[in-house]
């Protein structure tokens, strides 16, 4: 009854010649320009991926207000979640995650949670790689292990984004299902890790497609394997003779080790739902261009995209995951 209330309303205006719509009944949209907080350093997979952001809006005038990217980092990233929990009720802020919303506050014991924020879209998932400097003899991720395990515990270096987060996680897992013992070094972000690589102060990383991807195509790196079950979908050659489909699993290789990392939107508590469906509206225009549509490839990400309840219950059974690993690795703070 009440729709069709509506367009007889919607009807009556139109005959009478009333295009402007009343403001009363316009629809939510940011009122001054919106904080996009990155809860990592310069250079990672999250910071590109929000300036890319940045650049799509901006590009296709999306928005009316402008969207300003600021790094939040201390603190593993709990500078950036505290920052939007504190926010209570602020629609013009909006953050970036990583699978640090799930880590920090297990491994710091910074008060914070997940559902005391505001859910919004799940843009994509993250792959991890094996790297290593392409300079070096291994060609293979077996090779690379086995040289590890050869020089003896601890005698390679393994770079990684944080302590205590997705990288080391990862490490962990693959000290445990090789032998391989490694010393972890912690950077601030990706961008920084792969640098350290190239100029062999570390011997591998774990660093996200897109965070090695530049250096891949300069020759500079080794893409050894892929910590997912299936090899990543993009045929499109990235090298001079390799795509991202040509990397193998790290199971196919005899590596059995598999991680995947959230790359989602959150808003600050309280906020309305009619905010949120408005960045949940921006975020679909967003995925549906054509710079979206390279970065994807050009990073190797999973595309997959969620919100509302569907989004929920993922968060819920990755923080139980979460928790599982961070328990395995003995990386939950100390009470």
């Amino acid at each position: 009854m009440k729709m069709k209330l509506k367009g007889a309303l919607i009807s009556t205006a139109l005959a009478l010649g009333a295009v402007a719509v009343s403001p009363a009944f316009a629809a939510w949209e940011p009122t001054k320009p919106v904080e996009f907080i990155i809860p990592a350093g310069p250079g990672g997979g999250a910071d590109q991926m929000a300036r890319v952001i940045q650049g799509i809006v901006t590009k296709h005038n999306l928005m009316k207000q402008s969207i300003i990217p600021i790094n939040k980092s201390a603190g593993a990233g709990a500078e950036g979640f505290l920052a939007i929990k504190e926010a209570k009720g602020d629609p013009n802020k909006i953050i970036i995650t990583l699978s640090n919303l799930f880590t920090t506050p297990m491994a710091t014991g910074v008060p914070f949670n997940w559902k005391e924020i505001t859910p919004v879209a799940m843009l994509a998932l993250d792959q991890f790689v094996l790297w290593t400097n392409a300079d070096k003899p291994y060609k293979t991720a077996p090779e690379y292990i086995a040289a590890a395990k050869a020089a003896g515990p601890g005698k390679f270096r393994m770079g990684g984004t944080g302590s205590k987060q997705e990288d080391q996680i990862i490490t962990v897992a693959l000290e445990k299902a090789t032998g391989a013992k490694f010393t972890y070094l912690p950077f601030k972000g990706g961008g920084a890790v792969a640098v350290q690589l190239v100029g062999n102060h570390i011997d591998s990383s774990v660093n996200n497609p897109i965070e090695a991807v530049a250096q891949w195509r300069a020759g500079k790196l080794r893409a050894q394997c892929v910590f997912d079950d299936t090899r990543m979908p993009y045929k499109q050659k990235m090298t001079d003779t390799l795509s991202w489909n040509d990397v193998p699993t790290c199971k196919e290789v005899g590596v059995d080790t598999d991680y995947v990392m959230l790359r989602g939107i959150f808003m600050a508590p309280g906020v309305t739902q009619e905010q949120v469906d408005y960045y949940v509206e921006l975020f679909k225009k967003v995925r549906a261009t054509p710079e979206w549509k390279d970065f994807m490839e050009k990073g190797a990400f999973n595309q997959t995209f969620m919100t509302g309840k569907e989004f929920k219950n993922w968060l819920t059974l990755n923080e139980a995951l979460h928790l599982q690993l961070m328990t395995e690795a003995g990386f939950l703070a100390k009470k």
